[in-house]
């Protein structure tokens, strides 16, 4: 029996998931062996090659007097702080961990919407925001025993990611969105390059390494295609809960590479994260939205840098 639009859509959602997942599993690996900016800058190389692939035919890169819009500078700047952020807690904290938090990006944005862009958010969506950060600090545990201060990097990466995509809804529609992709990879791949000497010098790299870092990079690409034909077959009431199933990837991938076992802390934060974000969502289909102030689920969430 054929799938229905939004079935389909919801099944390009959960691929486009897993590869951003197992993309962060492989960089995990590798931050071990050299530093962020080396990954950053090799893995942005691939990244940008595989993203002027797209652009060049569609002619995405004309008229680039228009990437002077200070939306596009804002939006890279988003970008080089949560890929920073989000790489360094990657490296001393779980990947559930670091996904769980991440989780709590829609609500993020919803809130961002609501103080800066002047969209309305009504009473009980700021309730299941403020209870969706709970989450978030049952995770973290500050002050209690098994708090990791990269935990604050992770939360950071969330805050960097909601001002990224706040500022690319910002962004004018004629501006093609892989021009926007293409400059903002490129600008994460020079910052990495910045910062290899001041995170401790270049590594020498194995062909295994290497092969992994293309594999993470053409895994960003598939995420990003999946994500966007996710949005354009399915309506995103439907699709959005499913970019949930990123952390399901994640604890799955956290105990089969690198034998974590969440912990009740995370496990309980998580759900609250997760099932504020639903609320959040629903709140928004029943007031009749029909595109949800957390459009860090739309095509717009694909993370460029991270």
């Amino acid at each position: 029996m054929a799938l229905s639009p939004n079935m389909r859509a919801a099944l390009f959602m959960v691929v486009s998931m897993a590869g951003f997942t197992i993309n962060d599993a492989i960089t995990k690996t590798l931050v071990v062996s050299m530093n962020q900016g080396q990954v950053m800058l090799v893995r942005g190389l691939f990244a940008t090659a595989l993203v002027l692939v797209l652009a060049l035919p569609q002619g995405a890169l004309r008229a680039p007097r228009r990437l002077a819009h200070p939306m596009i500078a804002l939006r890279i700047v988003g970008e080089l702080g949560g890929t920073i952020t989000f790489l360094l807690a990657l490296a001393h904290l779980p990947l559930a961990n670091v996904s769980a938090i991440l989780q709590a990006l829609p609500l993020a944005v919803t809130m961002g919407a609501a103080l800066f862009l002047g969209e309305t958010v009504g009473w009980r969506r700021w309730l299941a925001i403020a209870v969706g950060f709970a989450g978030v600090l049952i995770v973290i545990r500050p002050g209690y025993e098994g708090f990791n201060a990269f935990s604050l990097l992770a939360l950071s990466t969330v805050v960097f990611c909601a001002v990224r995509d706040l500022a690319t809804k910002r962004i004018p529609q004629e501006i093609p969105s892989l021009m926007v992709s293409t400059v903002t990879a490129a600008a994460v791949t020079v910052a990495g390059g910045l910062l290899i000497v001041p995170m401790g010098g270049w590594s020498p790299m194995t062909l295994q390494e290497t092969g992994s870092l293309v594999a993470a990079a053409a895994l960003l690409i598939l995420g990003y295609q999946c994500i966007i034909t996710a949005m354009r077959l399915g309506d995103i009431s439907f699709v959005a809960p499913f970019r949930y199933t990123a952390l399901f990837w994640a604890i799955l991938l956290g105990y089969f590479i690198f034998s974590d076992v969440p912990d009740m802390p995370m496990v309980v934060g998580a759900l609250v994260i997760v099932c504020s974000g639903l609320y959040t969502l629903y709140r928004e289909r029943k007031v009749g939205r029909r595109q949800p102030a957390a459009e860090s689920t739309g095509p717009t969430m694909a993370p460029d840098g991270i």
